[in-house]
């Protein structure tokens, strides 16, 4: 894997678990390719082109996680902040319906919103544009060393993620069996590579936790949800394996 994009290849479509959602929704690997070419076209109906930054909520989720995959695979770089998505003009700003209704975005940025229908009707509603969305891929010209991830703490490129997934693969042991728990939001993009890219990669699956579990893995308690968690060193996970996304960000410098 070269670049992020490649996770949406019509070959790696299969009828496998690849993501499991917090909700415990559980989506197989070609209902997430087919639904990541349906995001992809839903940002160039947006207005997105190579080169164009899409704000996108960090909280980890089926929408967040769609847009972040159609933005790759078009080469849009992804910031995971919408308000700061908002004061540097992105061109898409992509949030819940709630914090949505909160922005006021410029000319020259479009709000999209999910959770539900906007109030506003300038703002697009995103699940409604990303059902009725034809699901094949657009075309496009992406590099390995164009940027995926914009910062803070700095930007990543397609490269530097492909490589810390890599890693991730080796350190942890992951192949097509394993479940890769992600406790980390999308706004920390060493624990996107290791949690989210690296179990797609190979086939795998990647479960996103609930936001409030992160409480409750501080002293041990709740049940595992995987073989391997994506959480910093100091965190005490219920899963038998512990991958610190941290010791991997060198890895893309």
């Amino acid at each position: 894997m070269e670049l992020v994009g490649d996770l949406l290849a019509r070959d790696r479509r299969t009828g496998d678990t690849a993501l499991v959602t917090p909700d415990g929704r559980e989506r197989t690997h070609h209902d997430l390719i087919t639904n990541g070419y349906k995001a992809a076209n839903v940002l160039r109906y947006l207005g997105v082109r190579a080169g164009a930054t899409v704000a996108v909520d960090p909280t980890p989720g089926f929408h967040t996680t769609l847009a972040f995959l159609g933005a790759a695979a078009v080469g849009a770089p992804v910031r995971f902040d919408p308000a700061a998505g908002i004061e540097a003009g992105d061109r898409v700003v992509l949030a819940p319906v709630a914090t949505a209704a909160a922005l006021d975005p410029s000319p020259g940025t479009n709000l999209a919103a999910f959770g539900g229908p906007p109030d506003r009707p300038n703002t697009t509603h995103w699940e409604q544009e990303l059902w009725s969305e034809n699901p094949g891929m657009p075309p496009s010209d992406v590099d390995p060393d164009d940027v995926a991830v914009a910062g803070p703490p700095r930007e990543f490129t397609h490269g530097d993620l492909c490589s810390i997934a890599e890693t991730a693969v080796e350190s942890g042991e992951i192949d097509a069996e394993t479940r890769v728990v992600l406790r980390r939001p999308f706004s920390d993009p060493p624990a996107v590579a290791a949690g989210l890219l690296a179990p797609l990669s190979v086939g795998g699956t990647a479960v996103l936790a609930p936001p409030e579990e992160g409480e409750e893995t501080v002293d041990g308690t709740g049940d595992p949800r995987g073989d391997v968690a994506v959480a910093p060193s100091d965190a005490d996970v219920p899963e038998p394996h512990r991958i610190d996304p941290a010791e991997f960000a060198s890895t893309a410098e």
